[in-house]
């Protein structure tokens, strides 16, 4: 299960940071003839504006019922899951280079972030994430007043 982090941090620095050792680590394993690394789909994180984020993640052939997304404890699981009779049917392929193999992607959420809806199209599935920091917890600037005093010179 590979675990992403999604941070309110200008451009999900984690997140990028993490998927690029993700990369690294399935490329030295696959060159020293280890068990390489189960494939996860690939994804694309957008921040649509200040409060919106779309998560994209690429599942060609994926149907929406062997799809599933749940939020648990501040995490977003993606997971998909193929159906007996798409797992036995081997018979009569020349070549198979679309991937088909059981996935489960997570993410940790910011604070405040709910996922407000998912629909699959087109081969992408999208998960809109909104995240409404409330007015308490938001940046605010204080004004430094200048307190000091003119005093004049007598001579």
């Amino acid at each position: 299960m590979a675990l992403r982090t999604l941070s309110a941090i200008p451009g999900f620095a984690d997140s990028i940071f993490a998927d690029r050792v993700n990369r690294i680590d399935r490329l030295f394993s696959q060159l020293a003839g280890d068990s390489p690394i189960a494939s996860l789909p690939a994804y694309d994180l957008k921040k649509v504006d200040d409060n919106n984020y779309l998560l994209r993640v690429s599942v060609p052939g994926w149907k929406e019922d062997e799809l599933e997304i749940e939020t648990v404890s501040g995490n977003l699981h993606v997971s998909g899951k193929q159906t007996e009779n798409e797992s036995q049917d081997e018979s009569g392929w020349i070549y198979r280079g679309i991937r088909r193999s059981d996935f489960r992607l997570s993410f940790s959420l910011p604070e405040h972030a709910k996922v407000s809806n998912a629909k699959l199209e087109s081969g992408f599935l999208q998960v809109s994430i909104y995240q409404e920091i409330p007015e308490s917890e938001k940046p605010r600037k204080i004004a430094i007043e200048n307190s000091s005093k003119v005093i004049e010179h007598q001579a």
